[in-house]
């Protein structure tokens, strides 16, 4: 029995051995037939769009919010109290140099005028009568110095009504645009009370905005900075007037003043626009399209087209340092070269050296500013 039981056990490992081995051998013939099969097929590729990296000259810039103003620009107000006999104040209508606004009630002085013009006709008339005295020894001297001191009295009498006359006749100072105003003839005014208000109409006008003090002291008369009215419209150049010589302790900021031609735009005085300010000199850097750019967690990175040794596009992870957008465009500060191939659309589905598939002619990034 014991025999029996030892061929039988022979027999079952001798079998057991056997079927492994087989089982292994077909297992390794398996991995070399699909090892083959798998050097018979192409290597798998992703589909890009690329562009070129363009060469742009970059200036840093800082925003501001500016507001327009008038080249000339009033509060319009009576110096003297009276009533209104006249008004002539619509609002929005423009006015010429020296147009009458406002004319107060003068009838007084008009009145007191000329009674004093009679008064002065009459000291006129003394004086030649006592100089001929004096002439002929008739009279003193010291009359006609006092003839003559009463004529001078009733000139400046005459010339002091007629500058009340004239102060209570309100003209418009220059060229200007009238404000709202609501007055009426009959009207008693006290000194002093706001009438309306003049907006200077000019080719020009002024727009005052506030930068940090490290820009400030950049800032030339003359320097040229860009208006934004409308994201879809050309910025508008103003030339730097004035730079206030104050220092706001508040903000730390200072006051700009910077003039523009108004015909740029329609614009009225206390609108606000966007001011870009340039800072420092200008540097060269390269430009990509936006959706060149992938962002991550090691920072921001292009995929750059290179071609192997095989002949064979492949895309390679080039780490850059970004800057600002300008529409569909990038700037790209540092880590790119102008003339270098980067993946554009579908640069998402790409990795390290994967091969790549053009499917379009290179096309050179959007030439904006």
């Amino acid at each position: 029995m014991n025999r029996k039981h030892w061929i039988l056990s022979a027999l079952l490992l001798f079998t057991l051995l056997g079927t492994t081995g087989g089982l292994a051998a077909w297992k390794l013939k398996a991995a070399d037939e699909n090892a083959a099969a798998s050097q018979n097929q192409p290597e798998p590729s992703e589909a890009v769009r690329i562009a070129v990296a363009t060469k742009r000259e970059h200036r840093s810039t800082s925003t501001s919010i500016g507001t327009v103003l008038a080249l000339q620009s009033v509060t319009l107000r009576n110096e003297l109290p009276g009533t209104v006999r006249q008004a002539s104040l619509q609002p929005g209508a423009i006015v010429e140099p020296g147009a009458v606004l406002v004319a107060l009630d003068v009838s007084v002085e008009e009145a007191e005028l000329a009674a004093l013009k009679a008064q002065a006709v009459l000291a006129e008339a003394n004086l030649a009568r006592t100089q001929n005295l004096v002439r002929n020894q008739a009279s003193p001297v010291a009359e006609a110095d006092r003839a003559i001191a009463e004529r001078d009295v009733a000139l400046a009498q005459i010339a002091r009504t007629q500058a009340v006359i004239a102060r209570k006749t309100i003209r418009a100072p220059f060229r200007a645009r009238v404000g709202i105003a609501d007055l009426h003839p009959g009207q008693f005014l006290e000194a002093g009370t706001v009438l309306t208000t003049l907006q200077g109409v000019a080719d020009a006008a002024h727009v005052d905005f506030e930068v940090t003090q490290q820009v400030a002291a950049e800032l030339r008369p003359g320097d040229r900075v860009d208006l934004i009215v409308r994201a879809d419209a050309a910025p508008v150049v103003a030339e730097v007037v004035a730079v206030d010589a104050r220092i706001n302790p508040a903000t730390r900021n200072a006051t700009v003043r910077a003039r523009f031609k108004d015909g740029a735009f329609a614009s009225a005085p206390g609108a606000s626009v966007r001011v870009r300010v340039g800072q420092g000199p200008a540097l060269e850097v390269v430009a990509v399209p936006s959706n060149a750019l992938r962002r991550g967690p090691a920072g921001d990175h292009v995929f750059v087209i290179q071609t192997d040794e095989a002949g064979r596009d492949r895309a390679h992870v080039r780490a850059v340092r970004s800057g600002i957008i300008n529409g569909d465009e990038v700037l790209i500060l540092s880590g790119l070269e102008p003339g270098e191939r980067v993946a554009a659309s579908g640069s998402f589905k790409l990795r390290e050296s994967v091969l790549v598939s053009i499917v379009s002619e290179p096309v050179l990034a959007a030439n904006t500013r």
